[in-house]
């Protein structure tokens, strides 16, 4: 499976992909950002969901600089962008490759398990909190869900 999107953003490629045929590139984006920076143990890290999941990367000028994936529920997870690109609205491009995937694949609802720092973010794209405050590899996290309309 790989799709190219189109028209989202001139100065990024973005594709919709499986685990198989990008695994480097996906395990290579989140060891750096979830293992190195924020030491969450590796075999944490990479878990037997990315097999079936579906999988977002964004490539800026050849190599590949964020990722994400969402599972067939809709849990959306794994949202990684390397520092390099940060703030660059980098993140938002994998979130909305996601969201439309999840249109295309008629999924109601998404949710995803986001760090708190991050919550902002999600806060943004239309997600809201569920439930209370947990601990996810040594980082506080909070469910998010959100309405696909």
């Amino acid at each position: 499976m790989l799709k190219v999107l189109d028209g989202m953003n001139n100065n990024y490629k973005i594709i919709i992909t499986d685990y198989p045929a990008y695994n480097d590139d996906i395990r290579s984006i989140r060891t750096e950002v979830f293992v190195v920076e924020q030491s969450v143990p590796v075999e944490l890290e990479h878990d037997e969901h990315d097999e079936t999941a579906l999988h977002v990367l964004v490539f800026s000028e050849g190599s590949a600089v964020a990722t994400g994936r969402m599972l067939e529920d809709g849990h959306i997870g794994r949202i990684a962008v390397l520092r390099s690109q940060r703030g660059k609205g980098v993140g938002s491009i994998v979130m909305q490759a996601l969201l439309q995937q999840a249109k295309v694949m008629k999924i109601t609802k998404v949710w995803l398990s986001s760090q708190c720092h991050a919550r902002q973010f999600y806060d943004n794209l239309g997600f809201i909190c569920v439930g209370e405050k947990y601990q996810e590899a040594g980082i506080d996290h909070i469910k998010m869900t959100r309405a696909m309309h």
